[in-house]
């Protein structure tokens, strides 16, 4: 509206209707005041100085001189940076409650006439709770009867389902399997570790909101400054006796001292580089968060999902004397083929194709026994299946951070799988990327410590930080941010309070959850890790051109205030500078849109295949 005012006015004024003119004029004047100056006057009010400040004193001095356009021209101007600035806000506070549809409307309650249907925020410390099949457990907990494996994925962030019994804690959210699990609560159903998740993204958040823009914290020593020389000038003609005069100059001091270059410097090199980033699957949610980006020193990474696939495979084959590989592999394929366990899927697509077995029965927290071609065959883990003369074997698998599945036969051991979470194709190579650009990685994962190093290990990563629950996570990132600025890649709803925490949170997009994703600032539609150290990049030097912005704006404030102390330039002259000023600003501005290097070869170079840890 400002800016069709405006036009509106100038177009009026050039054909000489200079009544119709000054009212367009003074109407986009409001429209673009009303935009900045309430807010200007809370701040300050608040003892906070800032551009909007210096804007608005500055539209008073032009209208005081009598040029109502140049004042409405300084208001549209800025109007159209804060809304650049303000058009990619951060939203992540808005899906933060979507963490707690983890948590069942209802669940089973035992009592001692029999078992009750409570809603779950009702529950309290001590109930014991029936977890049926496939149920999500509704609070923290400690199991006290039952068998049975857990997804604790979205929790944890561990791809395997966790094996439990009694005596075994569990935490809310996570999805029960096959058997039936009695469960101690040891939380209240509104107070459980999800909620505490919440929590922490919320404090997070209100953390990271008062950061000052950088535009703003360098106009805030500016503000005071203008207003003490305007100030200072007009005394002047005071003590010389020619008062009006001097006014008049203090006048055009101040808006030649207006920022109209500064205030559009930021959004227009923001607003280029964001729209680029978008381009190539990297969402960026807000101009703070481009600017915290360009300053990134280290980044954190979970382990599962971001590092490797998140979907578990066949690694490692290890036959028993007299057995094949392939007759091993369809053995347990066959006895798997009906489970929905994630280790049967990595099985039952490393196997050539076998029929089903017979008879099958699914021991919970155990494994699966069947018939395969008249044998007896039974799968499962080392604590029911004893590996016996593969011992050796078993442990020199699982210190490669795979989970072992033990096949038998007939009574005897027939031999061994290795499951693991393999590592994506380009984490290495972005590892890689990263180091050469100076920036530290560090990897945060709620996964053992002898499967988080095994991975390290192939991802050429060092600093490893395994069996990290979701508070352990976000203490984490608080105490590297103190160290440098510290960015946190992730995907669970594990990782959404390291995220909120972190100088800047990277969600990865096409497979994380929704909590993730909102609760970071930086989100990535791709899945190509590559994209993490190209956006880093792209950020940086988006930084630079910012930072060669500000330095011409405020070089135009500091050349044209003795110019406009000694009356050699009027207002308008000072006015037209700015112009010429804020033109050659968009220009450099738009620059940040060009693509870097590192993501131009991406485009087209692919990742590079891992070797793989066994033939």
């Amino acid at each position: 509206m400002s800016g069709l005012f405006l036009l509106a006015g100038y177009t009026f004024e050039w054909t000489g209707l200079h009544i119709p003119a000054l009212v367009l004029q003074w109407a986009a004047l409001l429209a673009g005041a009303y935009t900045f100056v309430p807010g200007a006057i809370r701040r300050l009010i608040r003892g906070r100085l800032g551009v909007g400040l210096l804007m608005t004193i500055a539209a008073i001095g032009a209208v005081l001189l009598g040029h109502v356009g140049e004042a409405a021209t300084l208001a549209f101007l800025f109007s159209l940076a804060e809304a650049l600035e303000d058009r990619a806000m951060d939203r992540a506070k808005e899906g933060l409650r979507a963490l707690l549809s983890l948590i069942p409307d209802t669940v089973r309650v035992s009592r001692l006439t029999s078992d009750v249907t409570i809603p779950a925020a009702d529950v309290r410390e001590l109930d014991i709770l029936v977890i049926g099949a496939g149920d999500r457990i509704a609070t923290d907990g400690v199991v006290v009867e039952g068998r049975s494996s857990l997804d604790t994925s979205a929790i944890t962030g561990e791809s395997i389902p966790v094996e439990v019994g009694p005596g075994d804690p569990v935490a809310a959210g996570s999805v029960n399997g096959a058997a039936t699990l009695r469960i101690e609560a040891t939380a209240d159903g509104r107070d459980n570790s999800l909620t505490q998740i919440v929590a922490l993204v919320e404090q997070a958040h209100a953390r990271k909101g008062n950061r000052a823009r950088l535009a703003d914290r360098i106009a805030k020593p500016l503000v005071p400054v203008v207003l003490i020389a305007a100030a200072v000038v007009a005394l002047f003609g005071l003590l010389v006796g020619d008062p009006w005069t001097w006014i008049e100059r203090a006048l055009v001091v101040l808006v030649a001292a207006s920022p109209c270059a500064l205030a559009i410097a930021v959004p227009v090199t923001v607003i280029s580089a964001i729209g680029a980033a978008s381009k190539f699957g990297v969402v960026i949610k807000s101009g703070e968060a481009f600017e915290q980006l360009g300053t990134i020193r280290a980044v954190a990474l979970d382990k599962t999902g971001t590092l490797t696939r998140n979907e578990p495979t066949v690694v490692d084959v290890q036959p028993a004397p007299g057995i094949t590989r392939d007759d091993l592999l369809a053995w347990a394929a066959a006895v798997e083929a009906t489970s929905t366990h994630p280790l049967a899927a990595a099985i039952i697509a490393a196997a050539p194709v076998a029929s089903p077995a017979t008879e099958v029965v699914e021991e919970a927290g155990h494994g699966i026994t069947g018939t395969v071609d008249g044998r007896a065959i039974r799968v499962g883990n080392v604590r029911w299946l004893h590996p016996a003369g593969q011992q050796l074997n078993a442990e020199a698998i699982a210190a490669q951070g795979m989970t072992v599945v033990v096949v038998e036969a007939d009574g005897q051991i027939a031999g061994l799988i290795g499951v693991r979470d393999e590592l994506r194709p380009e984490s290495a190579e972005t590892v890689r990327m990263l180091q050469s650009q100076g920036i530290e990685t560090i990897m945060l994962t709620g996964d053992n410590t002898r499967t988080a190093h095994a991975i390290a290990a192939e991802a050429g990563v060092t600093d490893v930080r395994a069996e990290q629950l979701p508070a352990d996570k976000a203490a984490a990132i608080e105490a590297l941010v103190t160290q440098q600025p510290t960015a946190m890649v992730g995907d669970g709803i594990n990782d959404a309070p390291a995220l909120a925490t972190a100088t800047v949170g990277i969600a990865m997009g096409v497979k994380g959850s929704a909590a993730a994703i909102e609760s970071a600032d930086v989100a990535f539609i791709g899945h190509d890790l590559r994209l993490i150290p190209g956006a880093l990049a792209h950020a940086r030097r988006g930084r630079r051109i910012m930072t060669a912005n500000i330095g011409l704006a405020l070089a135009i404030i500091v050349a044209l205030f003795p110019l406009a102390l000694f009356g050699i330039l009027g207002l308008a002259g000072v006015v037209l500078v700015h112009e010429i000023a804020e033109v050659v600003v968009i220009l450099n501005g738009v620059r940040a849109a060009r693509r870097p290097a590192a993501l131009r070869q991406l485009a087209t170079v692919p990742a590079r295949q891992p070797e793989p840890a066994h033939a």
